[in-house]
């Protein structure tokens, strides 16, 4: 699948960082430059802001996509956002490369039928109760309204144990890998939920074949208005990237060898 020059699901491990929330120019151009520089392919960014209370900071709206098309101006990495409505897909369509469809949305039925028509790919996020099946057929019901062009992500489960924010499923990125065409990439920092976690994640993504990831990244994590306690800090992500690069070298070479091996177990 393809964003832009940027292919997502073949060879590559493609990245997308950014903020839970877009807070403010200086904030979201910071981050830009700095994930770009430690690797990052695309920015990631909420311009609106689905909340469990009317109270918590619900987005800039279309003055925050204002912001993100600024960095992607800045910088040239592509731009993935939250899409809640379908009565938004047009605006968000307009400054968006990569259409996110949150854990709560995926099964917002008249949100995925627009999203079908929108021309742009779309990331569908894992429900937060959601098996591997009901993920597939939400996935199924945008391919259905015209667009082929799906990402699935697993973004950790809620389960019995509170020690995380969410249960990373390790075994539903190789699951979706052999039952389905579509990409798949982790959100480690939704699945942890604590910063010093996300790093450990994200490299249990890497093994088991996730084709990228999706990272929380704030220049203060102290001071966001939204998921500061699991956003890596500009250092961390560098320190991340540079930690990745092992792992990734080794499925090269596996992949190389299975490959050699005429693909056989």
């Amino acid at each position: 699948m393809r964003a832009g020059d940027i292919a997502i699901g073949g060879d590559e491990f493609v990245v997308m960082a950014g903020p839970c929330a877009v807070e403010s120019e200086r904030q979201v151009l910071d981050t830009a430059v700095s994930v770009a520089k430690a690797g990052a392919q695309i920015l990631r960014g909420g311009a609106y802001k689905p909340r469990s209370s009317p109270y918590s900071f619900q987005g800039l709206g279309v003055e925050g996509l204002k912001i993100l098309s600024k960095a992607r101006e800045l910088t040239g990495l592509l731009v993935i956002t939250e899409v809640m409505s379908e009565t938004d897909v047009d605006v968000v369509a307009d400054y968006a490369d990569i259409m996110q469809v949150g854990a709560r949305s995926m099964e917002n039925f008249a949100l995925l039928e627009r999203l079908g028509t929108c021309g742009r790919p779309v990331l569908l996020k894992r429900g937060m109760t959601a098996t591997l099946e009901d993920l597939l057929r939400s996935a199924q019901f945008i391919v259905a309204y015209g667009n082929p062009d799906v990402i699935l992500c697993e973004r950790g489960i809620r389960t019995f144990e509170t020690a995380t924010r969410n249960t990373f499923d390790v075994a539903a990125v190789p699951v979706l890998k052999t039952v389905s065409h579509l990409p798949v990439i982790v959100d480690p920092s939704h699945a942890a939920g604590v910063r010093s976690l996300v790093p450990v994640l994200a490299r249990a993504a890497v093994v088991v074949g996730a084709d990228g990831l999706l990272v929380e990244v704030h220049p203060q994590p102290e001071k966001a208005v939204s998921d500061g306690e699991q956003s890596l800090t500009l250092a961390q992500f560098d320190s991340m990237m540079v930690d990745l690069d092992p792992y990734l070298d080794l499925r090269k070479v596996a992949g190389m060898a299975f490959a050699a091996a005429g693909g056989n177990d």
